[in-house]
């Protein structure tokens, strides 16, 4: 069976149509994603992948030019922070660490379960943690923030060893990697959910049938 970047045609053509009657209905592509994952036993970022690998196209596949003909689908480019929403989401995160909240929790409450945006906005922590802690250091102190101190010796190396920068990365590491195993044990439960849904459909339809 022909097969179009590990898909079969007909499985490759459904999640394009999937996909652009979700988007005529005005879904986000994330949750196109997620749905479509949960209903086909598919991870949700294998569907992602697959799907920006049929927009680029990259090999000129004829097959995915005549699947796309018409159907006015794209990838969403991610537009990235400017520097003022960069402070902004900082700021944001300072004020929800200031309650008392990990970083986990507070990029949680901050995306109100866009698990695009939390990606963004945990991305954008941590890399500006990871190169410009002097920049959180010094919106912490705006702030009036008792944390305004570890981040300032964080953008100084004052008073800061190899192991004890080594534990602050772990310990942000272990805070995403518990996020995305929530988010993971969210879907699987989802999904276990719409599986016995289908099979309790299918039951019914059988019944039908035989009536």
């Amino acid at each position: 069976m022909n097969k179009i970047n590990g898909y079969t045609e007909e499985e490759a053509k459904n999640l394009v149509d999937y996909i652009k009657e979700g988007k005529q209905k005005g879904k986000t592509l994330t949750y196109l994603f997620e749905t479509y994952g949960l209903r086909h036993g598919r991870a949700k970022g294998s569907v992602r992948n697959y799907y920006y690998a049929l927009m680029k196209n990259e090999k000129g596949d004829e097959r995915i030019v005549k699947l796309l003909d018409g159907s006015s689908l794209s990838v969403e480019k991610i537009r990235e922070f400017t520097e003022e929403e960069t402070d902004e989401v900082l700021r944001s995160i300072l004020a929800e660490k200031s309650k008392g909240m990990s970083v986990r929790r507070a990029i949680f409450n901050l995306s109100k379960g866009d698990d695009k945006l939390m990606l963004r906005l945990q991305n954008k922590y941590r890399n500006t943690l990871k190169k410009q802690p002097g920049r959180i250091a010094e919106i912490a102190a705006e702030m009036g923030l008792k944390d305004a101190g570890e981040y300032e010796k964080r953008a100084n190396g004052a008073q800061k060893t190899a192991p004890d920068r080594d534990f602050l990365r772990r310990r942000l590491e272990n805070e995403i990697n518990a996020l995305y195993d929530r988010l993971a044990q969210a879907l699987k439960t989802e999904n276990e959910r719409l599986r016995s849904e289908n099979a309790r459909l299918k039951e019914e339809n059988e019944k039908l049938r035989l009536s």
